[in-house]
């Protein structure tokens, strides 16, 4: 597969690393998803988290369906790291890159799937569990509720995962594949 159309094109965004992996290579562990279930205030409550996901099986199964995926970062500045709130502000510039990443992707006639930062924020309020979800083509699960552990991957492509206690790393997981 060529990827230097879509290496070409993410260039105009301030992406701080990525790498294009094997969907083989990425890591599926229920020990990911039971971190969700109990330290997440979402987990129960949002279509972009478990159990609306599907189990881990299912979400493996689904990401193994595309052939490679592009693994990108972001970097935010924050005056504290440990401050949840201004922490998760920081991250709408990401979403709205993922988001035209992957638009570009599908006009370009890539089949994707996308995975992102966090659970699913577009609604003030979640319809989840009693409506189905208002924007499911908007809609970026986040890259823990599959059970991805990102670790290795990262590692094997010289990227960065911490950078101090006032930088933020955000990360993307787009899965591909031609259709």
């Amino acid at each position: 597969m060529n990827f230097q159309a879509i290496e070409e094109y993410i260039t105009q965004f301030p992406i701080y690393q990525y790498a294009f992996i094997k969907t083989e290579d990425i890591e599926f562990n229920d020990k990911v998803r039971a971190i969700c279930k109990k330290e997440c205030p979402r987990y129960g409550k949002s279509w972009s988290c478990p159990p609306a996901v599907g189990t881990v099986e299912q979400c493996k199964s689904v990401c193994r369906d595309y052939t490679h995926a592009l693994l990108f970062s972001s970097v935010a500045e924050v005056p504290d790291y440990s401050d949840m709130a201004a922490l998760l502000k920081t991250k709408r510039e990401h979403e709205e890159i993922t988001a035209e990443i992957e638009a570009y992707l599908k006009k370009e006639a890539w089949m994707c799937y996308t995975l992102s930062t966090d659970s699913c924020s577009i609604c003030e309020k979640c319809t989840y569990p009693k409506k189905s979800c208002v924007h499911p083509e908007l809609m970026h699960p986040c890259i823990e509720s599959h059970g991805i552990l990102l670790t290795k991957n990262i590692e094997e492509n010289d990227m960065d995962y911490y950078m101090g206690d006032k930088m933020v790393l955000w990360f993307s997981l787009i899965f591909i594949k031609e259709a």
